[in-house]
C-alpha cells in the first residue's frame, strides 16, 4: 500500500518537473500560429536593438497609413528602453501626446477614397496572421501594372496597398509560369529588377526588425511576463526539490 502511494507521488512529481522544464524553455510566442509553408521569420522580441530598429522603420514607413491604437507612445518608450525625449523627438510624427495611442494622421474617409478601404490597424497583425506571414508579405511585393497601385504580392494576391518599402528593397519583377489548360499564368519566382538602397541581406534584417517590433506590439507585456515567469518557475523547481526531501524524511520510518 505504502509502495503504491510512493510510486504515485513520484509519478506526480516527475510530471510536474517535466511540465516546469517545458514552461521554462518555451516562450509564449512559440505557440503562436504561423502560416504553413512560409520561411521562419526568425524574430527575437528579447533583442532590444532589433525592436528599436523595427520601431524606427514602422514610424518612418508605416504609421502614415497604419495605426497602432492599442499601443501608447509611453508604452513604446518603456518597453523598448527609450526615453520620452527620444520617442517624442524621433518617433512621433503626428503631434500626439506622450500618453496617447499611436494613431495614423491619415483621415479614414480619405483613406477609403484613395485605397478603396481604410488601412487596417496593425496592433494585432502578428497575433492574427503570425510573424512568418508578416515577414514573407514584406518580402513578396512585385511590380504589376495591372493593379491600381502598380504593385502586387505573392503572399496576399491583389492587395490594395502600395509597397511602402520599395526604396529599401528595390523593385521586384515576377517571373511567370505560362498559362496552361485554361488556367491563368502564375508567379514562378520574384527577381530583383532594380536594387534599392539596401542589399538583400540588409533588407532581410530590416524585415526581421520590423516583424519583431510588430510581434512585440501584439503582446507588449511578454518581456515582463517572461522575466517574472523565469523566477516563478525557479521557485516552483526549488519548492519541488524541497517537497522531495520532505517526502523522503516523512516516509523513511514508515514500513
Amino acid at each position: 500500500m505504502h509502495k503504491s502511494i510512493r510510486r504515485a507521488a513520484m509519478r506526480t512529481l516527475t510530471t510536474l518537473l517535466l511540465a516546469l522544464a517545458t514552461a521554462f524553455v518555451a516562450s509564449p510566442s512559440a505557440f503562436a500560429e504561423e502560416g504553413g509553408g512560409l520561411p521562419n521569420a526568425n524574430v527575437n522580441v528579447h533583442d532590444q536593438g532589433s525592436l528599436q530598429r523595427g520601431a524606427r522603420l514602422y514610424m518612418n514607413y508605416c504609421v502614415g497609413c497604419h495605426s497602432l491604437k492599442y499601443l501608447r507612445y509611453s508604452q513604446m518608450a518603456e518597453g523598448l528602453g527609450l526615453t520620452e525625449k527620444q520617442v517624442m523627438d524621433n518617433l512621433n510624427f503626428t503631434g500626439a501626446k506622450f500618453g496617447e495611442p499611436i494613431v495614423s494622421a491619415m483621415p479614414e474617409a480619405d483613406a477609403e477614397k484613395w485605397f478603396g478601404k481604410a488601412p487596417p490597424d496593425l496592433s494585432l497583425e502578428v497575433s492574427a496572421k503570425g510573424a512568418d506571414w508578416v515577414a514573407a508579405y514584406l518580402k513578396s511585393f512585385y511590380l504589376d501594372p495591372a493593379t491600381n497601385s502598380g504593385w502586387n504580392n505573392t503572399v496576399f494576391p491583389n492587395v490594395a496597398m502600395p509597397f511602402p518599402l520599395w526604396q529599401l528593397q528595390g523593385e521586384q519583377a515576377a517571373v511567370m509560369n505560362p498559362a496552361e489548360n485554361g488556367q491563368p499564368a502564375t508567379v514562378k519566382e520574384l527577381e530583383l529588377a532594380h536594387p534599392g538602397s539596401m542589399t538583400p541581406a540588409q533588407y532581410d534584417q530590416a524585415v526581421r526588425d520590423l516583424t519583431a517590433f510588430l510581434t512585440w506590439v501584439s503582446a507588449p507585456d511578454e518581456l515582463v511576463r517572461s522575466h517574472i515567469g523565469a523566477w516563478v518557475v525557479l521557485y516552483l523547481v526549488l519548492f519541488t526539490l524541497f517537497a522531495l526531501v520532505l517526502k523522503k524524511e516523512y516516509w523513511k520510518d514508515v514500513h
